[in-house]
């Protein structure tokens, strides 16, 4: 039995997580859930697995479930909250799965309390992937990807020799416009962006998707996940969804993960890791599948992931400005504030106004993060 903290539990990773403990409920017991302004979803959350602890970042949400809720758990609000629940006595494993930068900090605390980490917050890594990474190793906890593509890396790399890896493959989707043109996108609506062909995620990381800005986040998780340079990590879109990652090995031999596009499946390997536990998950039917395709990325209509590929080779902390510029221009563009291409506009502005800082120490980074979102918030009002 795993006592699990969910961070972020009213998102899309945090509901399909209580789905797979709900379906195994001798294996999985939920002692905490954390929501940032959900206070109705997360009291029924909070009714149906009767945690000992619920936290919501909003105050005035926090105000709101604590009058409409008479249950036995405990509920805490703010950032203080948040900490408490990252380092809960009880909890043996944390599912990170705040949405951006927001999750850097409760991640660390969770480490330094010694909780492994099932980790879908892809950002932590972005933005302090050698400091998180570090952190790991010092206080012998494990860093379990919760990302499809990771987790399939990671089972690929399983009983394999670091030095016998030549290359990682991360696939991608292309998203909702692959094959589409710069003159294509310029008008694209945020009901275009959202119509994922093959997942179903959160607005964020579906746009990110649709950028694959999502992807070049996924390269640099990557970097610091499975200590492996830039120019050993590829992606290549493969729009079926079904490899959903490959390693190429020194002899040649590629070994590749195939599933079912269900985040529920990366979810529970996570979480029951090292062992594998039987299923009710779709299974392939390779009688009924017709063909697997695989393209090179268009890389000069799709900006974001060579923008991400040049942030993470000058390293420092110029992925941590990437990515404030990157969460302020998708929150622009989803309340309709921007254009989509603006979107890569905004990033490679920020991008190339930021001072590099090499090698930064924690608080270095909270500053740059303040700094790009300034910055591109002032982009935004020209």
């Amino acid at each position: 039995m795993k006592n699990i903290a969910i961070l972020g539990s009213t998102g899309s990773i945090g509901t399909q997580t209580l789905a797979v403990a709900k379906a195994n409920p001798e294996l999985f017991r939920v002692t905490v859930l954390v929501a940032n302004v959900n206070d109705k979803m997360l009291k029924e959350q909070m009714e149906e697995f009767s945690p000992e602890l619920a936290v919501l970042v909003d105050e005035p949400a926090a105000l709101r479930l604590r009058e409409s809720y008479s249950g036995p758990t405990r509920i805490l609000s703010g950032r203080e909250g948040l900490l408490a629940a990252a380092v809960y006595e009880k909890t043996d494993i944390v599912v990170t799965s705040l949405m951006g930068f927001a999750g850097l900090e409760p991640t660390i605390a969770a480490i330094k309390a010694g909780k492994d980490i099932a980790l879908a917050n892809k950002e932590t890594l972005v933005v302090a992937g050698e400091i998180v990474m570090r952190l790991a190793k010092e206080h012998g906890v494990s860093i379990l990807p919760v990302d499809s593509e990771h987790c399939a890396l990671f089972q690929c790399l399983q009983g394999e020799a670091p030095e016998a890896v030549e290359k990682l493959i991360l696939t991608a989707s292309g998203g909702p416009f692959r094959g589409k043109t710069k003159d294509d996108l310029a008008a694209v609506s945020i009901d275009d962006c959202l119509s994922h062909p093959t997942w179903s995620m959160g607005k964020k990381i579906t746009v990110d998707s649709a950028t694959l800005v999502n992807k070049g986040l996924e390269v640099i998780e990557a970097r610091w996940l499975y200590n492996v340079e830039y120019d050993r990590i590829q992606v290549v879109v493969h729009p079926q969804s079904i490899v959903h990652s490959m390693v190429q090995y020194r002899d040649g031999a590629v070994l590749a993960q195939l599933g079912s596009t269900d985040m529920r499946l990366p979810i529970q390997y996570a979480l029951t890791y090292p062992t594998r536990v039987k299923s009710a998950f779709d299974r392939l039917d390779f009688w009924q599948m017709q063909a697997l395709s695989f393209e090179k990325p268009d890389t000069t209509t799709f900006r974001g992931l060579a923008l991400a590929y040049q942030a993470g080779k000058i390293g420092g902390t110029m992925p941590c400005a990437l990515n404030a510029a990157n969460e302020v221009a998708v929150a622009a563009f989803l309340a309709g504030q921007t254009g989509f291409l603006s979107i890569y506009e905004i990033i490679e502005k920020t991008m190339q106004a930021h001072t590099v800082k090499m090698n930064p120490e924690l608080e270095d980074l909270y500053e740059v993060d303040r700094w790009a979102r300034d910055f591109a918030v002032g982009l935004l009002e020209r």
